[in-house]
Parts: structure tokens; sequence; C-alpha cells
């Protein structure tokens, strides 16, 4: 039976890595897989995952008003599909995390979804809140915080290196934008 997995963690533990890696374990045995992206990831060009370690696939990219369902549907018309991977989850809506445990229940075919659980506020992404309530498994990847403990929280910056503490949830960036760090540090550097 085919499960639905939450890989979640803050940023810079290894996520688009691990994807990449269960993509290429699956095409090794000669699997077919199926990646998808969120459209306005396009930090990296749209249509692509990468890894901040130089690794990377093409997938396939989906906006906010996009069947999953179907979208896995029509990729397995062509030929067998064995594994769905999504890369940055936290952008998936409700709807979006209903439909991909139907991939699971239905049509069974594993989906590995992964992403981060809060945002720079410490408020769970919609999408995450729903693989958290609904995957049948959930993974922790580590990420380290500049004191040396696991990593938790992301922290948004200024062009000056200050918290900000208000503004859109969603806000593409990376190391440019963006800090994990323990809850400890998080707090110390956003209610300062």
């Amino acid at each position: 039976m085919a499960k639905l997995y939450f890989y979640y963690s803050s940023m810079n533990a290894g996520k688009s890595t691990n994807l990449l890696q269960s993509s290429y374990n699956y095409k090794e045995r000669g699997m077919n897989t199926l990646v998808l992206a969120p459209q306005l990831d396009d930090r990296y060009g749209a249509g692509r995952v990468t890894s901040r370690i130089g690794i990377e696939s093409e997938a396939t990219t989906f906006g906010t008003d996009a069947n999953l369902l179907k979208v896995v549907e029509e990729a397995r018309t062509d030929q067998p599909l064995h594994c769905v991977l999504i890369d940055e989850a936290q952008f998936l809506t409700r709807d979006q995390v209903f439909q991909l445990s139907e991939v699971t229940d239905e049509l069974n075919i594993p989906v590995l979804a992964y992403g981060l659980r809060t945002d720079f506020q410490g408020e769970p992404f919609e999408g995450s809140k729903y693989l958290l309530s609904w995957a049948d498994n959930l993974k922790e990847l580590k990420a380290i915080c500049h004191c040396g403990t696991k990593a938790t929280m992301v922290l948004r910056m200024d062009e000056d290196g200050n918290a900000v503490t208000e503004g859109s949830q969603v806000e593409i960036g990376g190391n440019d934008r963006y800090v994990s760090m323990c809850r400890r540090h998080f707090k110390e550097a956003y209610f300062s």
C-alpha cells in the first residue's frame, strides 16, 4: 500500500538533495518518477529542482489552482509511474494535499513531499499544516543553527541583517534572505 510522506525542516537541511536522491534511486532501478515543483519558486529557473550542493532535475511545475491528482493521472498515461516527489511542499493548498492523499489511496502511488514546516513568523504554511495532519509518515530533516544546535525555525532578514517581523508569508529567497535558527535564537532575533 502506498503512503504519503512529509519530510520537513527549516532551510538548509537538504530537503531538495533528499528529494533528488530518492528520485535517482527509483530511476536507477528502472522505475519512473514525477518530480513536481510550485511555479512561484523560480530561483533556479522554472521547472527545476536544484540543491545547494549542485545537483538538479527537471520538474513539472504547478500553480495553486492545479489539480495534482489529475496531473499525476495524466503523467502515467504514457508510462507507469512509481513515485511522485514534491519540492517546496509548504506551498501546496489544502485541496492539493487532499489530492495527493488520493494519489496514494486510489492510485497506489507513493508521494514524497518535502517542505518547510513554518514561515519566518513561526506560523505554519497551509501545505505543511495539512501534510503534518494527513501524511502517513513524518520525517524531520535536521539543519543546524549558528550555535550548533538543531535549527527548527526560519528567520527572514532585511538588507541590514535585521529580523523582518511583518510582510507577506511567501517571499521567495535563499540564504540571501533567510537564516535557519534554533527556537531560542529565533526568539531573541524576532522579538528583540
